[in-house]
Protein backbone atom coordinates (compact mmCIF):
# COMPACT_ATOMS: atom_id res chain seq x y z
CA UNK A 1 0.00 0.00 0.00
CA UNK A 2 1.26 3.54 -0.80
CA UNK A 3 1.69 6.05 2.05
CA UNK A 4 -0.52 9.05 2.01
CA UNK A 5 0.50 12.65 2.08
CA UNK A 6 -0.33 14.09 5.97
CA UNK A 7 -0.09 17.90 6.77
CA UNK A 8 2.17 17.89 9.86
CA UNK A 9 0.48 20.07 11.14
CA UNK A 10 -2.43 19.91 14.24
CA UNK A 11 -5.22 22.06 14.18
CA UNK A 12 -7.37 23.31 17.04
CA UNK A 13 -9.67 25.77 14.08
CA UNK A 14 -11.78 25.47 11.44
CA UNK A 15 -9.90 25.04 8.17
CA UNK A 16 -10.30 28.08 5.61
CA UNK A 17 -13.48 27.32 3.42
CA UNK A 18 -12.10 27.69 0.16
CA UNK A 19 -12.09 23.87 -1.58
CA UNK A 20 -14.02 22.32 1.51
CA UNK A 21 -17.21 20.70 0.89
CA UNK A 22 -20.68 22.34 2.55
CA UNK A 23 -20.82 18.78 4.69
CA UNK A 24 -17.63 19.23 6.67
CA UNK A 25 -17.97 22.91 7.01
CA UNK A 26 -21.57 22.51 8.65
CA UNK A 27 -19.51 19.85 11.34
CA UNK A 28 -17.13 22.84 11.97
CA UNK A 29 -20.02 25.06 12.78
CA UNK A 30 -21.98 22.52 15.12
CA UNK A 31 -18.64 21.47 17.14
CA UNK A 32 -18.24 25.27 17.56
CA UNK A 33 -21.88 26.10 18.60
CA UNK A 34 -21.71 23.03 20.93
CA UNK A 35 -18.06 24.27 22.55
CA UNK A 36 -16.59 21.05 21.79
CA UNK A 37 -12.72 21.70 21.08
CA UNK A 38 -11.26 19.26 18.28
CA UNK A 39 -8.08 18.64 16.95
CA UNK A 40 -7.71 18.56 13.06
CA UNK A 41 -5.09 16.70 10.92
CA UNK A 42 -5.79 17.05 7.13
CA UNK A 43 -4.58 14.43 4.76
CA UNK A 44 -5.05 12.83 1.41
CA UNK A 45 -7.98 10.45 0.86
CA UNK A 46 -7.85 7.56 3.33
CA UNK A 47 -9.97 5.04 1.35
CA UNK A 48 -9.82 2.47 4.82
CA UNK A 49 -8.71 1.66 8.09
CA UNK A 50 -5.58 0.52 7.24
CA UNK A 51 -4.64 3.82 5.33
CA UNK A 52 -5.27 5.73 8.73
CA UNK A 53 -2.71 4.08 10.97
CA UNK A 54 -0.15 6.99 10.24
CA UNK A 55 -3.00 9.55 11.03
CA UNK A 56 -3.85 7.31 14.19
CA UNK A 57 -0.35 7.92 14.99
CA UNK A 58 -0.01 11.62 14.69
CA UNK A 59 -3.07 12.14 16.57
CA UNK A 60 -2.09 9.88 19.25
CA UNK A 61 -5.42 8.08 19.06
CA UNK A 62 -7.01 5.05 17.12
CA UNK A 63 -9.45 5.50 14.74
CA UNK A 64 -12.93 4.06 15.21
CA UNK A 65 -13.87 1.53 12.66
CA UNK A 66 -17.17 2.69 11.51
CA UNK A 67 -19.72 0.57 9.47
CA UNK A 68 -22.73 1.09 8.04
CA UNK A 69 -25.26 -1.95 8.20
CA UNK A 70 -28.94 -2.49 7.62
CA UNK A 71 -31.05 -5.68 8.27
CA UNK A 72 -31.94 -7.99 5.46
CA UNK A 73 -35.02 -6.02 5.04
CA UNK A 74 -33.25 -2.64 4.15
CA UNK A 75 -35.52 -1.40 6.70
CA UNK A 76 -33.35 -0.37 9.69
CA UNK A 77 -30.18 0.82 9.47
CA UNK A 78 -27.39 1.56 12.15
CA UNK A 79 -24.21 2.92 12.56
CA UNK A 80 -21.54 0.62 14.03
CA UNK A 81 -18.31 2.15 16.32
CA UNK A 82 -15.53 -0.01 16.98
CA UNK A 83 -11.80 0.04 17.82
CA UNK A 84 -10.14 -0.44 14.58
CA UNK A 85 -8.45 -3.55 15.73
CA UNK A 86 -11.48 -5.47 16.62
CA UNK A 87 -12.99 -7.98 13.98
CA UNK A 88 -16.20 -7.73 12.89
CA UNK A 89 -18.60 -10.83 13.12
CA UNK A 90 -22.16 -10.33 12.29
CA UNK A 91 -23.73 -12.81 14.61
CA UNK A 92 -22.32 -11.32 17.66
CA UNK A 93 -23.62 -7.78 17.26
CA UNK A 94 -27.18 -9.36 15.92
CA UNK A 95 -28.07 -11.11 19.12
CA UNK A 96 -27.28 -8.28 20.97
CA UNK A 97 -29.53 -5.49 19.15
CA UNK A 98 -32.19 -8.42 18.25
CA UNK A 99 -32.02 -7.71 14.42
CA UNK A 100 -32.74 -10.07 11.66
CA UNK A 101 -29.40 -10.89 9.78
CA UNK A 102 -27.01 -7.58 9.10
CA UNK A 103 -25.02 -7.02 6.08
CA UNK A 104 -23.26 -3.54 4.84
CA UNK A 105 -25.76 -0.52 3.75
CA UNK A 106 -26.12 0.36 0.06
CA UNK A 107 -24.01 3.40 -0.78
CA UNK A 108 -27.12 5.04 -1.45
CA UNK A 109 -28.94 4.68 2.33
CA UNK A 110 -25.19 6.56 3.59
CA UNK A 111 -25.53 9.29 1.42
CA UNK A 112 -29.36 9.48 1.98
CA UNK A 113 -29.34 9.41 5.70
CA UNK A 114 -26.25 10.28 6.67
CA UNK A 115 -25.02 12.59 3.39
CA UNK A 116 -21.35 10.91 3.52
CA UNK A 117 -19.81 8.53 0.83
CA UNK A 118 -18.25 5.22 1.84
CA UNK A 119 -14.63 5.84 3.12
CA UNK A 120 -15.86 8.94 4.89
CA UNK A 121 -18.53 6.72 7.19
CA UNK A 122 -18.07 8.91 10.75
CA UNK A 123 -20.57 9.33 13.78
CA UNK A 124 -20.53 13.18 12.48
CA UNK A 125 -22.81 12.16 9.77
CA UNK A 126 -25.42 11.68 12.01
CA UNK A 127 -26.11 15.10 12.47
CA UNK A 128 -27.60 14.67 9.01
CA UNK A 129 -29.91 11.81 10.28
CA UNK A 130 -32.97 14.28 11.14
CA UNK A 131 -35.38 11.59 10.91
CA UNK A 132 -33.60 9.74 12.96
CA UNK A 133 -33.15 6.57 10.22
CA UNK A 134 -29.80 5.17 11.66
CA UNK A 135 -29.20 3.83 14.97
CA UNK A 136 -26.06 4.34 16.76
CA UNK A 137 -24.37 1.13 18.28
CA UNK A 138 -21.03 1.84 20.13
CA UNK A 139 -18.77 -0.65 20.92
CA UNK A 140 -18.11 -0.81 24.81
CA UNK A 141 -14.03 -0.76 24.23
CA UNK A 142 -15.21 2.94 22.29
CA UNK A 143 -16.68 4.80 25.01
CA UNK A 144 -13.88 3.50 27.85
CA UNK A 145 -11.47 5.37 25.46
CA UNK A 146 -10.75 9.07 26.32
CA UNK A 147 -10.22 10.17 22.85
CA UNK A 148 -12.56 9.08 19.89
CA UNK A 149 -11.07 9.70 16.14
CA UNK A 150 -13.60 10.24 13.54
CA UNK A 151 -13.74 12.44 9.98
CA UNK A 152 -15.42 15.32 9.69
CA UNK A 153 -18.35 13.61 6.78
CA UNK A 154 -15.38 14.04 4.43
CA UNK A 155 -11.92 11.66 4.41
CA UNK A 156 -9.41 13.84 3.92
CA UNK A 157 -9.06 15.15 7.49
CA UNK A 158 -9.77 13.43 11.16
CA UNK A 159 -10.60 15.01 14.29
CA UNK A 160 -10.12 14.31 17.63
CA UNK A 161 -12.53 14.64 19.97
CA UNK A 162 -13.09 13.91 23.86
CA UNK A 163 -15.09 11.01 23.85
CA UNK A 164 -16.71 12.86 27.00
CA UNK A 165 -18.13 15.47 24.71
CA UNK A 166 -18.88 12.83 21.76
CA UNK A 167 -21.46 11.16 24.85
CA UNK A 168 -22.34 14.46 26.73
CA UNK A 169 -23.06 16.85 24.50
CA UNK A 170 -22.75 15.94 20.28
CA UNK A 171 -25.41 12.85 20.98
CA UNK A 172 -27.95 14.57 23.13
CA UNK A 173 -27.64 17.87 20.79
CA UNK A 174 -28.32 15.54 17.60
CA UNK A 175 -30.54 13.27 19.48
CA UNK A 176 -29.27 10.20 18.69
CA UNK A 177 -28.87 7.59 22.01
CA UNK A 178 -26.17 5.06 21.75
CA UNK A 179 -27.24 1.40 22.06
CA UNK A 180 -23.58 -0.05 23.69
CA UNK A 181 -22.52 -3.59 22.83
CA UNK A 182 -19.86 -5.78 23.39
CA UNK A 183 -17.84 -7.18 20.84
Amino acid sequence: MSEIYIDPHLYTTRPEPNGRLPKEMAVYDLLEQLQIPYIRLDHEVTPSIEACHDVDAQLGIEICKNLFLCNSGKNKFYLLMMPGTKQFKTKDLTKQINSSRLSFAPPEFMEKFLNITPGSVSILGLMNDREHQVQLVIDEDIVKQEYIGCHPCINTSSLKLKTSDVLEKLLPAIEHKPILVHL
